[in-house]
C-alpha cells in the first residue's frame, strides 16, 4: 500500500467526469482501493474519490466515525463504492459546512439532500444498496460529486459562506444569520 498524492482544486483530473470501472475485482483496482483507504486515513479525512488521487475512475471510499454519526444511527465502517448511483429519497435538504482534501484550508456552507439511497458495487463485485441520512448522506454526495468533476465550492450558494476555515472559525456567522457555525459542523468532515 502507498500514500497517494492528492490533486488540488484547479487540476484537470478534478474537472472531468470519471470513467466507469469495468471489473471491480481487477488487481489494479484492488491496489488503488487499498492505497485510497491508506491515503484517506493518513490525510486524515472521512472520504476520498479516485479522481482526488489522479485516477479518473468511479470509485469512492468513505466512513462515518462515531463522532459524526446521526444520534439514531451507528457509525459507518470504511466503505468502498464502485460505479455509484445516488437517488434522493425526498426534497428535504440541510445546509452544513464542508471541507475537502483537494481544497485545503477552505470551508463552505453547502446544501445537500438529507436522505438518499445509494447503490454501487463492492470490490468483490457484489451490489451495495443503502439508505443514508445526515452526515452519512452528505459524505456520499460530496464524494460522488468528485466523480462528475464537481468540487463543493461550486455548490456554495452565497460566497460569504466560503473561506479559509481558520478565519471562519475565528469569526463565525452570527446566529441571526441563521446558519450553523463551522466549529459545530465541520469537525472531521474533510473528504
Amino acid at each position: 500500500m502507498a500514500i497517494l498524492k492528492i490533486a488540488r482544486m484547479g487540476h484537470p483530473v478534478l474537472r472531468q467526469a470519471a470513467a466507469p470501472v469495468g471489473d471491480p475485482r481487477a488487481p489494479d483496482i484492488a491496489r488503488l482501493v487499498a492505497d485510497m483507504i491508506e491515503t484517506m486515513q493518513d490525510a486524515p479525512g472521512v472520504g476520498l474519490a479516485a479522481p482526488q488521487v489522479h485516477a479518473p475512475l468511479r470509485i469512492v471510499v468513505f466512513h462515518v466515525p462515531a463522532a459524526r454519526a446521526e444520534p439514531t444511527h451507528a457509525p459507518v465502517p470504511i466503505t468502498v463504492l464502485i460505479n455509484p448511483v445516488i437517488v434522493p429519497m425526498d426534497e428535504e435538504r440541510d445546509a452544513a459546512w464542508e471541507a475537502c482534501l483537494s481544497v485545503p484550508g477552505l470551508t463552505g456552507l453547502v446544501q445537500r439532500y438529507r436522505r438518499i439511497r445509494y447503490t454501487g458495487l463492492t470490490p468483490d463485485n457484489k451490489t451495495l444498496d443503502r439508505v443514508a441520512e445526515g452526515f452519512h448522506a452528505r459524505v456520499v454526495q460530496h464524494e460522488c460529486d468528485h466523480l462528475d468533476g464537481v468540487l463543493y465550492p461550486a455548490r456554495v450558494q452565497d460566497l460569504r459562506h466560503f473561506g479559509f476555515a481558520e478565519e471562519i472559525r475565528r469569526y463565525p456567522l452570527t446566529t441571526s444569520e441563521g446558519q450553523p457555525r463551522p466549529q459545530e459542523q465541520e469537525g472531521e468532515g474533510r473528504s
